[in-house]
């Protein structure tokens, strides 16, 4: 079975509220960007990528929980984040039965996270041509 299809099943299998509400967050993830993958990773959480982790996301027995790889690192104008910021590092998204999913901000936040992620990636890429073109002088 691969990643969409374990999330797929996870989601069949919540029929209470948080199905729902992880599916609604699913969906607006993937919306943000045709390129973002799913995983599946540490032993059943949905996981979403590109560049890099995007956001994990689970199902807890009272909430559904979106925690965000570089949270602390993004900008948050709508202030979703709620959860998890005494981190360095992660920030999350706690959703209770009744919440709405602000589908719009989170839109924006999902974009953010991908433009962090490959900014990483590109900073990455230039430090190790730099580190080449050192080496090379020196020969």
């Amino acid at each position: 079975m691969n990643p969409s299809e374990r999330i797929d099943q996870l989601i069949a299998e919540l029929t209470d509220w948080r199905g729902k509400t992880l599916a609604t967050v699913r969906k607006t993830i993937l919306e943000a960007d045709r390129e973002i993958i799913e995983e599946w990773k540490w032993m059943g959480s949905p996981v979403w990528s590109r560049d890099g982790i995007i956001a994990v996301g689970n199902a807890h027995k009272n909430k559904v929980k979106l925690t965000f790889d570089r949270g602390a690192s993004l900008c948050d104008p709508d202030k979703l984040f709620n959860a998890g910021l005494e981190g360095n590092r992660w920030r999350a998204i706690d959703l209770f039965e009744g919440d709405k999913v602000n589908e719009r901000a989170l839109r924006d936040l999902v974009r953010t996270a991908v433009d962090f992620n490959q900014m990483q990636s590109k900073k990455k890429a230039g430090a190790g041509t730099r580190a080449k073109v050192r080496k090379s002088s020196k020969t």
